[in-house]
């Protein structure tokens, strides 16, 4: 078991590093070709839709059932680092960049979702404690961009091409990872769970809860290095600037990988839905802190922006365990795939939304909107307990 999750883990952070190539290496495309913020923003949000589209496509089809679940997330890793590649071919910001962008999403979706079958599939009673960490695996391959472009310098193309390899290596590691003894075909997608999202209440407000927490999530980790790029910048060269906040969204988003293992680790000690409310309550607080204060000072920026990050993402998986908890057996499959492209799909307009808000309000103005998804999402989970209590 140790030797396949670790496998999958270092997998899953290869793979997913595809994910923020673009919000990595936008600020060195835009200097080398002017792109508009419109079209800066699609090639983000592309990847969400790609994403969205790719999952209800595997889900209504069952391929990581009729499959070899390794093979699935082989094939997907393989063609998503393909897709990634194409970025160095086309015209800089482009159309046909865009679209590559939205198939490579469309292959993430047999990379994460077919890794947390795989995942859960070793083990009953630490399903939590799994989850979780493939979720921090997700933090950390989604952070790498920033890490690669940070020493690749101005030339994105670097950054581009060791994203790539990492996804062909996590091709390779992808068919070294065993099947557990409780791995089991997932039920197709039923068009019951459409109604039962909605008339079950404990999943109904466990969804509420997760679309608040991916309301402020993807957009956060897309925008932080452009707006804390904005805040340095009256502090330090441009050059520096850019530098360090290339850094700053490594950390942001990578650290909340250990948050998100710890999170998973407890959550079935102290109940789910408390280290998803006390998860946003303090992401919702950082995000107002960071706003209130942009551009004082750049260490403040740079340590409110990290503890944004290990505040963001802990509550993550446990939306989807708690809809698995309160879900009836036949339709949990099922609901939990409809809430993760319901959540995915809402980041396509926040994702797509924020630099165009930031040219018109104003950084400080976006950052504290993001504030409004925990705020929901608190909301949303002291209806749940609620519910569930009845």
């Amino acid at each position: 078991m140790r030797r396949s999750i670790t496998y999958l883990l270092i997998a899953e952070v290869a793979a997913m590093s595809l994910w923020f190539v673009s919000a990595a290496i936008l600020p060195d495309m835009v200097a080398e070709v002017p792109i508009s913020a419109g079209r800066q923003a699609a090639l983000s949000s592309a990847v969400q839709f790609g994403f969205v589209i790719g999952a209800l496509i595997s889900a209504i089809t069952g391929i990581a059932d009729r499959f070899d679940s390794r093979r699935v997330f082989a094939l997907s890793a393989l063609c998503a680092a393909l897709a990634n590649l194409a970025l160095l071919a086309l015209p800089v910001g482009g159309n046909a960049a865009i679209a590559m962008r939205f198939l490579t999403g469309v292959f993430l979706a047999g990379v994460y979702p077919v890794g947390m079958k795989i995942a859960v599939g070793w083990t009953q009673g630490a399903r939590g404690y799994l989850v979780g960490a493939l979720v921090g695996a997700l933090t950390l391959g989604s952070a790498m961009p920033h890490l690669i472009a940070l020493g690749g310098g101005a030339e994105w193309r670097v950054t581009v091409v060791i994203a790539s390899v990492a996804a062909l290596v996590a091709a390779g590691l992808g068919l070294k990872v065993g099947l557990g003894p409780y791995h089991a075909v997932a039920p197709a997608f039923r068009t019951r769970a459409i109604a039962a999202i909605w008339t079950n209440r404990p999943v109904r407000y466990a969804v509420g809860g997760y679309l608040g927490h991916m309301w402020e999530l993807y957009a956060m980790w897309a925008w932080i290095g452009a707006a804390s790029a904005v805040a340095y910048t009256g502090h330090m060269t441009e050059s520096s600037a850019l530098r360090l906040a290339s850094l700053t969204a490594f950390l942001t988003i990578g650290l909340g990988a250990v948050a998100s293992v710890w999170a998973g680790r407890y959550a079935d000690r102290v109940g789910k839905d408390r280290i998803a409310i006390w998860a946003m309550v303090f992401s919702a607080s950082f995000a107002v802190l960071t706003a209130a204060t942009f551009g004082w000072s750049v260490w403040l920026t740079f340590g409110l922006a990290i503890l944004w990050g290990l505040a963001v993402i802990p509550d993550s998986a446990q939306f989807s365990a708690l809809v698995a908890d309160h879900a009836p057996p036949e339709l949990a499959g099922s609901l939990m795939t409809l809430q993760t492209a319901l959540g995915f799909a809402l980041t396509i307009v926040t994702v797509q939304a924020t630099p165009m808000l930031a040219d018109a309000l104003g950084w400080p103005v976006v950052l504290a909107l993001m504030a409004v998804g925990p705020v929901f999402g608190i909301w949303s989970m002291l209806r749940f307990g609620r519910a569930v209590a009845r």
